[in-house]
């Protein structure tokens, strides 16, 4: 995938939102939406007067084994038209580091191998701690930015001088084909991320005040006890919305690829893990029924496609007492009776830019 960095507009697709699109879980467009925005869009971007009042922003790259995509994702981030300063730590896990990236121009480029816990969490934390950046923002390595990416999030977040935590919406990219998701708010809070994971909200969307995801910070770090690195984004997203509501720009401003690129798309037990992890550690999930019958869907879902009939039973019954309309659960039951295979349904949900 190439970006044409010039143009504002990601290769081969379009640059303005699209006239339509699912919103999250069960929101309506509008639904949260802060004042002085335009219906189906984001406030007009004002920001520091002075190419020196823009905040300097640091962007942490967590690597590993994936040099072509990790070149596309660091041009794309050097490539901002972001009028401030820009500094790229690229940190490297569970691999050795390619010094040959570090730069030392206009958008200064620094490589480090993660000296944290081994994962993705670690990793970030590692960027976080050796960046003395007012705000940080978080890219993957297989993940895309659209130029205009940080210059709109930035704005939107000095905008909200309370606000600590920024995110954007994403475009899906499955077999080369590009699906926008976006949230239908300019709000993010508590109640909507208890109620829906929110998938558009992606890491490599994250903008954060830098202090606040420090060690002594009023959010924290990303939890490196996470199971696999899973669902820390979801966990960072909660404590920050418990903080302030999210800012969040409802443009796809980052190209999201799915699919085998993943380390984790088919290891089973890890993403069972860290959605136990997460409802014991958030018992706002637990505690909203359509969200808790959505985990609990997963939880049957990915039982069955790792074999366990004995637990993808007990999963789908509750997430038939949570909420018997929670699709999750009839396309467990349909794996449990041999129907369909859970990676077939997988396949053809990332096809439309969803996942289960």
């Amino acid at each position: 995938m190439k970006i044409k960095v010039n143009t504002g507009r990601f290769d081969g697709t379009r640059g303005a939102r699209p006239a339509a699109a699912s919103p999250a879980g069960s929101m309506t467009a509008g639904s949260g939406r802060a004042g002085g925005s335009a219906a189906g869009g984001t406030a007009p971007d004002t920001a520091p007067a002075g190419r020196g009042d823009w905040p300097a922003v640091g962007v942490v790259i967590p690597t590993r084994n994936r040099p072509e995509l990790l070149r596309k994702a660091l041009d794309a981030v050097r490539a901002q038209d972001y009028p401030g300063p820009v500094r790229v730590i690229v940190v490297f896990d569970q691999a050795e580091p390619d010094l040959e990236l570090a730069c030392t121009d206009h958008r200064p480029v620094l490589v480090l191998a993660n000296w944290r816990q081994m994962g993705l969490a670690g990793a970030r934390n590692t960027g976080i701690a050796a960046l003395d950046t007012e705000l940080v923002a978080f890219c993957d390595d297989d993940d895309v930015w659209h130029p205009s990416k940080l210059r709109r999030q930035v704005g939107a977040l000095v905008r909200t001088p309370d606000a600590e935590f920024a995110t954007c919406a994403i475009e899906v990219e499955f077999e080369g084909v590009a699906h926008p998701r976006l949230a239908g708010t300019d709000v993010v809070t508590v109640d909507h991320l208890a109620r829906s994971r929110m998938s558009m909200l992606h890491s490599s969307g994250f903008l954060a005040r830098r202090e606040a995801l420090l060690e002594s910070g009023v959010i924290g770090p990303v939890s490196e006890d996470a199971p696999g690195s899973q669902n820390e984004d979801w966990d960072l997203l909660l404590r920050a919305a418990r903080r302030h509501p999210i800012v969040h720009v409802d443009e796809p401003l980052v190209r999201v690829l799915w699919g085998r690129s993943s380390f984790y798309a088919y290891e089973y037990s890890t993403k069972i893990s860290s959605l136990r992890w997460m409802m014991a550690r958030h018992p706002e999930i637990s505690g909203c029924r359509p969200g808790a019958a959505r985990v609990y869907g997963q939880l049957a879902c990915w039982s069955a496609a790792a074999g366990d009939k004995r637990q993808a039973w007990r999963w789908t019954r509750e997430t038939v007492r949570n909420n018997w309309r929670e699709p999750r659960a009839a396309i467990a039951l349909a794996a449990l009776s041999g129907a369909v295979k859970v990676e077939t349904v997988l396949t053809a949900l990332h096809r439309r830019g969803h996942g289960i």
